[in-house]
């Protein structure tokens, strides 16, 4: 029986077979995308419904980006062992049950655990949507697709925490686990039809388990040691402990790749000056971009007081300016060096996180949702380039390898950046709070007076003397707190904004290599 290949399928259904099988694949992956970012504006719901603080709570956010990253290296062996329609048919299911489960969970623990299956699965069918469209456009027309692409990616995200937000107030925050599930009903019958199916039918690929074992060894070890340090103690036995397994595995998984004969990670693209700079700057990115929607969505919410609702609609704005300007950059990318955008866009980018830097809990919505815009003006200007640009600089049989490295690279960032932002913020707020505290002796008039005034309203409303004092220092202390992580959130944006400028330097390399890389491939040919 022949296979239902994209040729095979592009004969049936004709010119218009490329739009039904991007359309399927963007589908689905949107639904991914958008569970990804959904249930951020869930987490302040979510440490009050199980009693927890930002260190556990936001393994829900890590937990997926953490997953996705694994299941990205699990793709391309998936799709040659089973093909496309198989891959993405089994892994619209577990999502599907993995969202009930999440919905239905008694604790903590089983929330983590069906993130945990989202994200693997939203793993599986990111790169496999970048590779149905690198293989239905033509040469010339990927830049637009990676436009596409790159549309479905951010856009996702944009309007997840707005829609988060209408169910967590209307009904309540398990339901953001069944937001999704609308687009996967509406992508499994499509996919059934114009997916293609396994297209070789030679022997079957292997796969480096092993190696596969040290790599979630590594990110499990590290980002557990690295959240929990600030609570436990980075000096405690179990903190050690597990950054030195995280390390230790993560060192074994390099030297793994190296040796084994089929590679989760074909280290040897990275020989290539273009991809080795473009997977710098899409570790940045995605660290910037994933961990700064985290950080948005409890900035407004703690500080500004924002329910879940309006801190989702917060991001709407940038998701339509994002929305419009994708198919701009995209077509951008096709005609330019995919640096001059990336670099463009980076700086764009870092200027909106320092202005985010100045908000605090008095600024305006729609002043706070303009400094958003500016970062995702920018962003939206990197996304097809870096696509593009990065998978330009390989051969076509590199390029299936390629795409899944771009993808592993983006995920990681974000749960590397959600997980090393929330530390950074926790170990800001206590040197705040620390130095607040401090100052609040005897000699400060306005601690004095506040302590007085609070009391007195405690005493006016039937407390004794003692349980009015009480009163009045702990309404000090949660004054104290809010103000120290206010000025912390801001020092955390400031770091985002300089990590952001940061990557204009591996762009720079990038924009080098490219030039090198012509002027060696023509001295090859004359030799």
């Amino acid at each position: 029986m022949t296979s239902e290949t994209v040729e095979v399928l592009t004969e049936r259904f004709g010119a218009h077979y490329r739009w039904w099988a991007s359309g399927t694949a963007l589908i689905a992956m949107i639904a991914m995308v958008l569970s990804s970012t959904s249930v951020t504006v869930a987490v302040p719901h979510i440490m009050g419904a199980f009693g927890v603080g930002q260190d556990r709570a936001q393994w829900v956010a890590t937990g997926y980006f953490a997953a996705m990253t694994a299941g990205m290296l699990l793709n391309a062996w998936l799709v040659r062992h089973f093909g496309a329609r198989a891959v993405l048919t089994a892994t619209l299911v577990a999502f599907t049950a993995a969202s009930f489960a999440g919905a239905a969970a008694p604790s903590l623990d089983v929330v983590i655990l069906s993130r945990v299956v989202q994200g693997a699965c939203g793993g599986l069918l990111q790169p496999l949507s970048m590779q149905i469209l690198f293989r239905v456009f033509p040469p010339d027309r990927r830049g637009t697709a990676m436009g596409l692409f790159g549309l479905g990616v951010v856009l996702a995200p944009a309007f997840g925490p707005a829609l988060g937000g209408f169910a967590i107030d209307g009904f309540d925050w398990r339901w953001v686990f069944l937001i999704p599930l609308p687009g996967v009903a509406a992508a499994l019958p499509l996919g059934l039809v114009f997916m293609p199916e396994r297209e070789a039918f030679g022997p079957r690929p292997a796969f480096d388990w092993p190696g596969f074992a040290l790599l979630v060894t590594a990110i499990v070890a590290l980002l557990d040691g690295l959240a929990s340090g600030q609570r436990i103690g980075w000096s405690s036995d179990r903190i050690v402990f597990e950054l030195a397994l995280g390390g230790a595995s993560a060192a074994a998984f390099i030297l793994r790749q190296l040796v084994a004969r089929y590679p989760l990670l074909d280290l040897t693209l990275f020989r290539n000056g273009r991809f080795a700079s473009a997977f710098v700057v899409g570790f940045i990115f995605g660290f910037s971009m994933f961990g700064s929607i985290y950080l948005i969505a409890v900035f407004v919410q703690t500080v500004q007081g924002y329910t879940a609702t309006r801190a989702g609609l917060l991001m709407v704005p940038a998701g339509l300016l994002m929305a419009v300007m994708f198919p701009v950059a995209g077509r951008i990318s096709d005609l330019v060096p995919a640096h001059w955008p990336i670099m463009a866009g980076l700086a764009v980018f870092g200027i909106g996180f320092l202005l985010m830097s100045t908000a605090d809990a008095d600024t305006p919505f729609w002043t706070f949702a303009l400094f958003i815009m500016t970062n995702r003006f920018g962003l939206s200007f990197v996304i097809p380039s870096l696509n593009t640009g990065s998978l330009r600089a390989l051969r076509p049989d590199q390029v299936q390898q390629g795409s899944g490295l771009v993808n592993f690279t983006r995920m990681l960032g974000g749960a590397c950046g959600i997980n090393l932002l929330v530390v950074l913020l926790e170990m800001r707020t206590g040197v705040f709070a620390e130095a607040f505290t401090a100052t609040q002796t005897a000699a400060n008039a306005v601690s004095m007076a506040m302590l007085e005034g609070v009391g007195r309203l405690a005493a006016a409303g039937g407390l004794g003397p003692e349980e009015a004092s009480a009163t009045a220092a702990r309404y000090l202390g949660e004054v104290l707190l809010a103000q120290a992580e206010a000025q912390a959130f801001q020092d955390v944006f400031v770091a985002v904004g300089l990590l952001a400028f940061a990557a204009l330097l591996p762009a720079f390399v990038m924009a080098r290599a490219g030039l090198q890389e012509p002027a060696a491939s023509a001295r090859l040919q004359s030799a």
